[in-house]
């Protein structure tokens, strides 16, 4: 046991003296991953796993300690706690960061739920920031400590359990608030059924949040390869992608929204394009994908209907099923004329 000890004591020694090692090591991980979900997805899902079990160490730490003392009549060192928590929220930080990175639309909401994932893996790898600023704000690390696991859950759910990103997205939501409360619970002890309702409140105040700006979270593992609006579509190619596109060849042969999106192996999902016109919404045409190609499932809608001046900005959105923005295919309308219903189809 003495030398247990000493070994245990070298590594916190090592990991003082070299505490970029942890940072780099998460960034590596988190971009292997990325990699093999990508291209080798049988040893990714394997890697989600590794990284949901580690979750559920972080939420019994204390159980568990405890019962390590018990049984082994020794504690665990304290400051290798605090290093292993930080390790398993660098980890699980940037494992799902190029998920998110290559999923989100720059244009949109979800800049902010991105950028929130950047800034608390900034957070995870900086000492100072980390234990000298978060750790000491019991509300802020556990609010972190649920963000992480959010992100880790869209990101894994897809992989493991083939759920679709709407499923996930549910399930992962409901995981949050239910971890929240016991979270909150610690930082405002319920005494009273009034504090208790409270605490209540709270809890699905964050669900109903989360659910309200769920366009704004990216949805993890699917993404766009390959857009276009074209005039033309020929053996599921389309043609060239046009910015700005003339009244004339609007009215000849209509318009193609071609998207291609990757997305796991084994997954279903269905996808809505979403045509708007000056910010209004004019069809909503439903596709279903598949996963597992590497180039990305081809899916297109095409539109012969258009108002009697379509002059103006036009706009694509690919959306889930419960509104997460794929993607957005912007494009401009200029000359005037009238002609039957959109379409779409998936191959």
């Amino acid at each position: 046991m003495p030398n247990w000890t000493h070994h245990i004591q070298r590594i916190l020694e090592l990991m003082k003296r070299y505490p970029g090692v942890i940072a780099l090591g998460g960034f590596i991980s988190g971009v292997g991953s990325f990699i093999l979900v990508d291209r080798q997805q049988g040893l990714a899902t394997w890697i989600a796993v590794i990284m949901l079990v580690s979750w559920v160490w972080l939420m019994l730490e204390n159980t568990l300690t405890q019962l390590f003392t018990r049984v082994f009549k020794r504690e665990i060192p304290q400051p290798l706690l605090r290093y292993a928590t930080q390790m398993i929220h660098q980890e699980s930080l940037f494992f799902v960061l190029p998920f998110f990175f290559i999923t989100t639309a720059w244009n949109s909401g979800q800049l902010a739920f991105t950028g929130l994932l950047g800034a608390a893996a900034l957070v995870s790898i900086t000492d100072p920031l980390y234990y000298k600023w978060l750790a000491p704000r019991r509300w802020l690390f556990l609010a972190l400590h649920t963000l992480t696991l959010f992100a880790v859950l869209l990101t894994a759910l897809p992989i493991i359990l083939h759920l679709t990103t709407s499923q996930s997205f549910k399930l992962a939501l409901g995981i949050a608030m239910l971890l929240s409360f016991p979270s909150l619970a610690s930082i405002f002890p319920i005494r009273s059924l009034r504090s208790g309702l409270a605490v209540l409140s709270i809890t699905l105040a964050i669900g109903g949040t989360g659910w309200l700006l769920r366009s704004w979270v990216p949805p993890a593992t699917l993404w766009i390869t390959e857009e276009a609006i074209s005039t033309q579509l020929q053996d599921r190619t389309p043609g060239d992608s046009l910015e700005d596109i003339s009244v004339a060849q609007v009215r000849s042969n209509g318009l193609y929204a071609y998207t291609a999106i990757n997305a796991p192996r084994g997954l279903d999902e269905r996808i809505y394009h979403v045509w708007q016109f000056n910010g209004k919404e004019l069809d909503r045409i439903a596709l279903d994908i598949h996963g597992g190609r590497k180039e990305g499932y081809r899916a297109w809608s095409h539109k012969q209907n258009f108002p009697g001046d379509p002059v103006g900005r036009w706009q694509v959105r690919v959306l889930t099923e419960d509104g997460q923005v794929i993607g957005v295919l912007r494009f401009n309308v200029t000359g005037t004329d009238q002609a039957a219903p959109a379409q779409g189809e998936a191959k």
